[in-house]
């Protein structure tokens, strides 16, 4: 059976939207493909199946509404009537969100026949009791749910959260479609079938968060749904999980998400590590192929192992740590993934790898840093680390790193130039550009210069620098192809003398 396109949206983490571009173009063949800040938007003819499969996104939406941002004013009852007709609209556009939101939850035929008489009846229905229900809700406010996904700091600054998920605040009473049922008589117009529970959740953040709150916004509009709709508000467990509306100084976007739970929740990983985005993108990044040998010298709890082995089967997995607590969550995640005969893993050091010289296709760590794994001098690490992964990486074959500013300085912001300037290593300025949204390979240092690692390592040439979030903390991923036998190890390079 065919599918109509229809047009989604995918939130993704920063520096992550290049990724999720180009996997929704080679997975689901997507057209008008469109990246912003933390969304990706496009269209596809894609059952629910298919699009579940994403990695590199977090949350994924039907797009009801893609607007220009809402003109700000100084009245807050003005914004909040603007934001209401923005969103909310007639009824019958409603039932027919609704209609395609079911089709793509496998209920084709239960609404497809909705009726002009409905339609009207749920028109009349609305214009007849707006008043009477107005009345209502002075005393008996609707209840609903505001995710507050941004607060206004000093100065008037926004500072929006990485994830979607946060912090709830509820405004609880009883619903209006208890108002109908008991206080009236009356009973909502809109048959059984089209009668749904929901919760709202809003983000404000820009010029727009200086005016309204999340939670005003949210209870606006689950106020007018509940009158126009006949709909009722149910914090637990809403037939429609949450409507999404996202209010910046680029756009105003509504959605409604197709799945309760993320796309970034693996159900196949017991014990989370990395995020499970980011170590699929650089998953991506090492050309996996079939018959592949792909190593992680400081596996961890072998998430990257784990999202490359589910996406590419067909390839030998080999994870090593010098941790036995680690070597253990690790072993229990491949287990309950199913892959125990994909992956083998081996207690050793990175340093000293008990590993033939040029065995592996492909070779992908996230190197660790920071006060979490008691690391005071992250540069030190690296000269023995990365000697040992260039001997096991065969000739042609890839290296993709993710490292901390302070590594990323050392290994590709310490830029020799003409004029003896070195980049400053911010991802803002940084010669290294991440992946453009057409997916093609990113631009390497602009305005000339030899990386550190090139000078230490005349075998492995840089190819991409992505920089990413990790939540509150700034990272990049680095790409490298071994084009030669290894060059001589100096150890006198500037920043990275030895241990």
């Amino acid at each position: 059976m065919s599918v109509e396109p229809g047009r989604f949206f995918c939130t993704a983490g920063r520096g992550l939207e290049p990724f999720l571009a180009r996997e929704v173009r080679a997975r689901l063949g997507a057209t008008e493909v469109d990246c912003v800040s933390g969304k990706v938007f496009f269209s596809a003819a894609a059952r629910p199946g298919e699009l579940r499969r994403l990695r590199s996104g977090e949350r994924l939406f039907l797009l009801l509404k893609k607007h220009s941002p809402l003109p700000v004013c100084g009245n807050r009852g003005k914004m909040l009537h603007e934001i209401k007709s923005l969103v909310v609209g007639d009824p019958k556009y409603w039932l027919d969100i609704i209609s395609v939101w079911r089709k793509l939850h496998g209920h084709e035929g239960e609404t497809d026949d909705v009726s002009q008489e409905n339609t009207l009846a749920l028109k009349r229905k609305s214009e007849e009791e707006t008043t009477s229900i107005s009345k209502r809700q002075k005393t008996e406010p609707v209840r609903a749910v505001v995710s507050e996904e941004c607060q206004v700091e000093p100065g008037g600054t926004c500072a929006a959260p990485e994830r979607m998920s946060s912090q709830e605040c509820w405004t609880e009473s009883k619903t209006s479609s208890e108002f109908l049922s008991k206080g009236s008589g009356e009973s909502p117009v809109v048959n059984e079938k089209l009668s749904f529970s929901f919760r709202v959740s809003c983000r404000c953040s820009g010029a727009i968060a200086k005016i309204v709150t999340s939670q005003e916004v949210g209870r606006a509009i689950g106020v007018t749904l509940v009158k126009q709709c006949g709909w009722r508000a149910d914090l637990r467990d809403p037939d429609l999980e949450v409507i999404f509306v996202h209010l910046n100084d680029i756009q105003s976007v509504v959605g409604i998400p197709l799945f309760r739970l993320p796309l970034a929740n693996r159900e196949y990983i017991k014990t989370a590590g990395l995020r499970s985005t980011v170590a699929w993108a650089m998953a991506s990044l090492a050309e996996i192929s079939a018959g592949a040998l792909v190593l992680d010298p400081m596996c961890g709890l072998g998430t990257i192992l784990l999202e490359a082995a589910k996406e590419w089967p067909e390839a030998c997995y080999w994870g090593a740590d010098v941790s036995d607590s680690q070597l253990e969550g690790a072993d229990g995640n491949i287990r309950t993934a199913g892959l125990m005969d994909k992956i083998e893993l081996l207690k050793t050091s990175v340093k000293a790898l008990p590993l033939p010289s040029e065995s592996f296709d492909s070779v992908i760590s996230d190197i660790p840093f920071g006060k979490k794994f008691k690391t005071t001098n992250d540069a030190q690490l690296l000269p023995d680390i990365l000697q040992e992964m260039e001997r096991v990486l065969r000739v042609g074959g890839t290296l993709v790193l993710l490292l901390s500013q302070e590594l990323h300085r050392c290994v590709n912001g310490l830029t020799k130039r003409a004029g003896g300037d070195s980049a400053d290593g911010n991802s803002g300025a940084d010669p290294a550009q991440a992946l453009s949204a057409d997916g093609n390979s990113s631009s390497l240092a602009q305005g000339g210069g030899e990386s550190v690692l090139s000078r230490c390592f005349g075998s492995l040439v840089p190819e991409g620098v992505y920089a990413i979030s990790l939540g509150k903390t700034d990272a990049f991923i680095h790409k490298y192809r071994k084009v030669s036998a290894p060059g001589n190890w100096e150890l006198s390079a500037p920043g990275l003398e030895g241990t």
